[in-house]
């Protein structure tokens, strides 16, 4: 007797589908990926909570914003998973700028959306005698509340203190080290920005902005060593400059005092030989006073003489009588002598 077809085979179920999608759903990858995505989300949580007000203040006494504990948070790894996903979405956003034309695409959606719009609206009046795009108008547009208006206008107002105090604070050198570094990071970015296009220096800085304090908090014990051998470097060759330019003020103060006093000395007796000057001779005549000219006023002639006739006395009216003399008598007795 013959055996009917398929005799002697057992079957079992088909379970390759369900094990693969099993392998897809619930396999090791996917409950590592499942548990790296909470704890990144939970990272994430983490991070935004520590926007908090630093009790540290400056060197004037002012308040820190919680921007300052915020990329403090951030850039030193603390939530290692939050700090990597910002790095990779800034750096992704870099590269998208350069080579996507996101501008376009952004300009491109508006048209497609405002003219798919357009043409549904006008096709339902055509047609079924009823706009299609006003049909699915909501009964209440949307508007922005007041408070996520105010809690923008913090969180700008918090950013642009963090930028002016972290400014000032490096200007003012409130902490030398920052002010050093600062002083590189511009003048390294003053000469690669005329061979780097805008976008390399910006990778270049979030690249070293991020990696920067993680190399550093791996390798702290090398980098202090290092930092504190040159700080003692710097600091021994300043105490000798300082010493060398004390030296030098010293020796130069002195040759300048013995000139003075070589050139007093022969002023002194340069003045000694020469000739005195009379006092008289030195003396200024001071100036003159100015005379006022008066202008002349013709006075009237008075008719009447200075002096009257009775101020001289009367002359005598009578002649006057001329009285004897007594001649001597030693001239009667001498012969007169002929003539």
């Amino acid at each position: 007797m013959a055996e009917a077809p398929g005799a002697g085979y057992v079957s079992y179920p088909d379970t390759n589908g369900t094990s693969v999608k099993n392998a897809v759903t619930n396999g090791p990858v996917v409950d590592h990926i499942k548990s790296e995505a909470a704890r990144t989300e939970q990272e994430l949580r983490d991070l935004k909570s520590a926007r908090v007000t630093p009790t540290t203040t400056t060197a004037t006494g002012q308040h820190l914003t919680y921007y300052h504990s915020l990329l403090y948070s951030l850039l030193s790894w603390e939530q290692p998973r939050a700090t990597a996903a910002s790095f990779a979405t800034v750096v992704t956003f870099i590269f998208a700028a350069r080579y996507l034309p996101l501008l376009r695409w952004f300009f491109k959606f508006i048209y497609v959306a405002l003219g798919f719009t357009a043409a549904a609206e006008l096709g339902g009046r055509l047609v079924l005698s009823q706009g299609l795009a006003s049909s699915f108008r909501p009964r209440k547009y949307y508007t922005i509340p007041k408070e996520t208006i105010e809690g923008v206008y913090e969180d700008l107002e918090q950013l642009l203190n963090f930028v002016l105090l972290e400014f000032q604070r490096i200007l003012f050198a409130e902490n030398i080290i920052h002010t050093v570094a600062a002083f590189a990071a511009a003048f390294s970015a003053y000469w690669l920005i005329k061979w780097l296009p805008f976008w390399g220096l910006s990778l270049i800085t979030v690249t070293i902005a991020y990696l920067g304090p993680l190399i550093y908090m791996n390798n702290h014990e090398v980098i202090d060593a290092q930092i504190e051998n040159i700080q003692e470097v710097v600091n021994s060759q300043a105490h000798q400059l300082k010493g060398l330019a004390e030296e030098r003020t010293s020796h130069a103060t002195g040759l300048m005092k013995q000139y003075v006093d070589d050139y007093s000395a022969k002023a002194q007796e340069y003045i000694g030989h020469r000739r005195p000057v009379s006092p008289q001779m030195t003396k200024v005549p001071a100036p003159e006073p100015a005379v006022k000219a008066e202008p002349v006023i013709k006075k009237e002639i008075d008719t009447e003489p200075a002096f009257k006739t009775t101020d001289f006395p009367e002359a005598p009216k009578d002649e006057p009588v001329a009285e004897s003399v007594e001649q001597p008598a030693s001239l009667e007795k001498e012969p007169l002598l002929a003539a």
